[in-house]
């Protein structure tokens, strides 16, 4: 058996960040031993023999072998044993206070997600309205629950671990879309928030180069590894690494650059 916790992930996967951040606010980043995972490739057998199956990650292994699967799952698990301050909330009606705004994360990923791989120009309205409608429903739980802030509540905590890396991922967005929230009362608390998420300096993981780069895929359709149509090695491939590679065209909706054209040719 492993003598310390290991988890197997990908390492730009934004879930898998979240756990890096909770070991970066305790100064425990060697308390856990990240195994990395080649989500281009077949899985290997061995991994999915303790998965039973299952390809999502991150997965953590305790000590004692067992296997906990599910992004949340595992940062409350760390949370609890790794030796530090909690991330949650210790008061019971903060907790719950925390965990309504922890609840929007799904639905702000998705939309997220959804927008940056659409190819469709003509649906670009209805992306961009919905991640504008679920920032303003932030605002408005953050005006809410801590008008002054910049976090929830008096330091970064739970919330802001599991948000800041979708708000890095979302980098994604500002560079294949132009998106950018706009300079109005109603998004003023929320990019408040999100400014000092990004800005702590426990989150810095991930550059934005770096998330263009690998999840240029991602705005061609394309995801998890999945390979684009003419081409034959992925965006999220090690070699070569993505710093010596150029920064792909802006233009999602009518370029398709070749590998060659990204610097995925050794």
């Amino acid at each position: 058996m492993p003598d310390k916790h290991i988890v197997y992930h990908i390492p730009v996967c934004p879930f898998s960040q979240r756990l890096e951040i909770l070991l970066a606010l305790r100064g425990q980043e060697d308390a856990v031993e990240f195994r990395v995972v080649d989500i281009t490739k077949p899985r290997d057998p061995e991994l999915l023999a303790k998965t039973r199956g299952t390809t999502a990650l991150p997965v953590l292994e305790t000590p004692d072998g067992t296997i906990l699967k599910e992004s949340l799952v595992i940062l409350r698990y760390l949370d609890e044993v790794i030796e530090g301050p909690s991330l949650r909330r210790s008061d019971p009606a903060e907790h719950a206070v925390e965990s309504m705004l922890v609840a929007q994360e799904g639905p702000f990923t998705m939309a997220g997600y959804m927008f940056v791989m659409n190819r469709d120009p003509e649906q670009r309205g209805g992306h961009l309205e919905k991640l504008l409608n679920l920032y303003r429903s932030m605002d408005d739980f953050l005006k809410a629950h801590s008008s002054e802030g910049p976090f929830l509540f008096d330091s970064f905590g739970l919330a802001e671990a599991v948000f800041t890396p979708m708000f890095k991922r979302f980098w994604f967005l500002d560079y294949y879309e132009d998106f950018e929230l706009p300079d109005t009362p109603d998004y003023a608390r929320v990019r408040q928030w999100k400014e000092a998420c990004m800005a702590h300096d426990a989150t810095k993981q991930v550059s934005k180069e770096e998330i263009v780069k690998l999840y240029y895929d991602y705005a061609l359709g394309a995801g998890n590894g999945a390979l684009v149509e003419g081409r034959k090695v992925s965006s999220f491939a090690f070699d070569p690494p993505w710093q010596a590679r150029p920064w792909p065209p802006k233009d999602k909706y009518s370029t398709s650059a070749s590998d060659a054209e990204l610097g995925l040719v050794a």
